[in-house]
């Protein structure tokens, strides 16, 4: 067996593992880093359809909002390396960024190739030993302190080990939960683990006719009294068996976790970019007014889509042909009320498969949000998506990959 101690070994190539080792390798320590499939940064290969939306513009504050309550956890990790930073960090490796849109941070080739390129040059460059094709089966852990890392055909030993393996999603890429198990035999606590940033499926079969359009400015809500404070909006696409789009994958990660206790999460979605039912109808008949000849449909479809509008008139048991005036009270109310909530019953989903990110993982109590640095083990940290930590889309989760790792990489 290979025994060599290094100041440092990072598990992990992903984004939070290579700008860790950078930086202790920028302070001069000796650093190796292990990844376990054939080549590094796979699952980063992969982000933003593989034009890497590396961060966004929102203020520090702002950004750890996005979080949720465990936000601020990342606050010594973003006042050290925000999406300032990470822009100027990018430019020192000669990547260029812009945000398009005024709020997403891409790099200008809009690919993650070059994202990957630039870090794999500075690891060579700082003299970063790159390990490909090892897995790490255990932790070595002597007197409470980390002294090395064991794959299947070595020992690695050092002063400090971090793990940066990421979460489940996408295990087509490598994503199998390593750094779960690697810390949970050391006593660590990982909680619940539950796909997001996903698409969900919906009971109701009428979405397949929808498929054309993207419904813009949706908003989404759990229609379970306790959880009626889940909501959010954005853009919604229905798909063959279900629902997609911005709006989903942020959504998923609260709906998830609740389908482990319902065989069914009942959803009411607001279609018509936030119109109550009062508004709703004085715009159907000033519609009718403007065109008295126009059908109930015809009428809809000022506000949507013909599929969706189509979908809806058949839920109220309209035929689509009547006039506003003429339908009876009863039908025209339930028309207007799915109009203003569309109900939706989430069943299920493609499981860690086709999941973005993982929401649940290493116990936050355990970890120093000053450094990263288990409160258990001495010398060991933890970065990125490993830990029970995760946010939106929109590049929320790189950054904070990015800067938990930068942290982390200080070795304090």
């Amino acid at each position: 067996m290979k025994k060599e101690k290094y100041d440092l070994i990072v598990i992990g190539s992903g984004a939070a593992g290579m700008i860790s080792a950078i930086v202790a390798a920028r302070e001069g320590k000796s650093v190796l880093l292990l990844e376990k499939l054939s080549n590094i940064a796979s699952k980063l290969k992969a982000t933003g359809g593989g034009r890497c939306n590396l961060t966004n513009t929102l203020s520090n504050e702002d950004f750890m909002s996005r979080f949720g309550r465990d936000g601020r956890f990342m606050q010594d990790a973003i006042a050290l390396f925000d999406h300032h930073a990470l822009i100027d960090f990018m430019q020192e490796l000669g990547v260029d960024t812009h945000a398009p849109d005024g709020f997403r941070i891409f790099p200008t080739s809009h690919s993650s190739a070059t994202i990957i390129a630039a870090f794999s040059e500075e690891m060579q460059r700082v003299g970063i030993e790159v390990l490909c094709k090892q897995r790490v089966e255990e932790l070595l852990v002597e007197n409470g302190a980390i002294i090395g890392a064991k794959t299947a055909d070595n020992i690695f030993y050092c002063e400090n080990l971090i793990v940066a393996t990421g979460g489940l999603g996408y295990p087509v890429l490598g994503a199998e939960g390593d750094g779960y198990k690697l810390a949970s035999s050391h006593g660590h606590t990982v909680t619940d683990l539950s796909p997001a940033m996903m698409p969900l499926k919906t009971k109701e079969e009428w979405v397949k006719n929808c498929r054309a359009d993207t419904i813009a400015k949706v908003e989404l809500r759990v229609d379970i009294k306790k959880y009626k404070k889940l909501r959010a909006k954005g853009d919604l696409i229905f798909t063959n068996n279900g629902i997609r789009g911005p709006v989903v994958l942020d959504f998923a990660r609260e709906v998830t976790p609740l389908l482990k206790k319902y065989s069914e999460v009942p959803l009411l979605l607001n279609l018509t970019k936030g119109k109550n039912e009062e508004e709703i109808l004085q715009h159907l008949k000033t519609q009718q007014v403007l065109s008295p000849d126009k059908t109930i449909l015809e009428l809809v479809e000022t506000l949507l889509p013909q599929a969706l509008s189509q979908e809806l008139c058949k839920l109220a048991e309209l035929s689509g042909e009547e006039k506003l005036g003429k339908i009876e009270g009863a039908k025209r109310a339930k028309l207007i009320s799915l109009l203003a909530w569309t109900p939706l019953h989430v069943t299920g989903h493609d499981g860690f498969r086709m999941a973005m990110i993982t929401r649940g993982g290493i116990s936050l109590k355990e970890i120093d949000p000053k450094t990263m640095q288990s409160r258990l083990i001495k010398g060991l940290y933890f970065c990125g998506e490993v830990m029970n930590l995760d946010g939106p889309c929109g590049g929320y989760n790189l950054q904070w990959s990015f800067a938990s790792g930068y942290l982390a990489g200080q070795l304090l």
